[in-house]
């Protein structure tokens, strides 16, 4: 592992422990050289290998780009970064029970927006605005009012 300060590549692990959830080991570790401490987790590789796109393309799936678009969505919004590794960790699990090398795309961004739905409203609308292409400002404040309305999100009306 090298450091991400002077990138010496050996150092010493100065405290591990599991994750709130069990998924992922967090180890603080000490750089031998400058002496700096940083995080690592250790995580294991979800058995989704391949998302495959809305135009029928493959990609492989990406953590960091998951977690990336709903860190977007709860910007200047009163949600953690430990609560979306949280959620990232029970989109991967519920990913991994279906028991699929290859999932669509849409499902991850169902799951994400579930996942929003229950930790802020605001950063919900705003992933759905981009996920869901809203077409214009009604489309938008339909969205808004379902949600008023139902207290729940367009898509998982019956």
């Amino acid at each position: 592992m090298k450091c991400p300060f002077c990138s010496y590549p050996e150092d010493r692990v100065v405290d591990s422990r599991t994750s709130q959830e069990g998924s992922a080991i967090r180890r603080r570790r000490e750089c031998l050289q400058c002496n700096k401490r940083f995080t690592t987790y250790e995580r294991v590789e979800p058995a989704v290998q391949l998302v495959v796109k809305k135009d029928g393309s493959r990609e492989p799936y990406d953590r960091p780009k998951l977690l990336g678009g709903m860190r977007r969505a709860c910007e200047k919004r009163p949600v953690s970064l430990e609560q979306l590794e949280a959620e990232t960790d029970r989109i991967e699990q519920a990913l991994l029970e279906q028991g699929e090398s290859e999932v669509p795309s849409e499902r991850i961004g169902e799951l994400v927006m579930e996942a929003l739905y229950r930790l802020d409203q605001v950063a919900y609308v705003r992933f759905a605005s981009v996920y869901r292409e809203f077409k214009d400002v009604n489309a938008f404040m339909d969205e808004i009012k379902t949600l008023l309305r139902t207290g729940a999100p367009a898509g998982d009306r019956g």
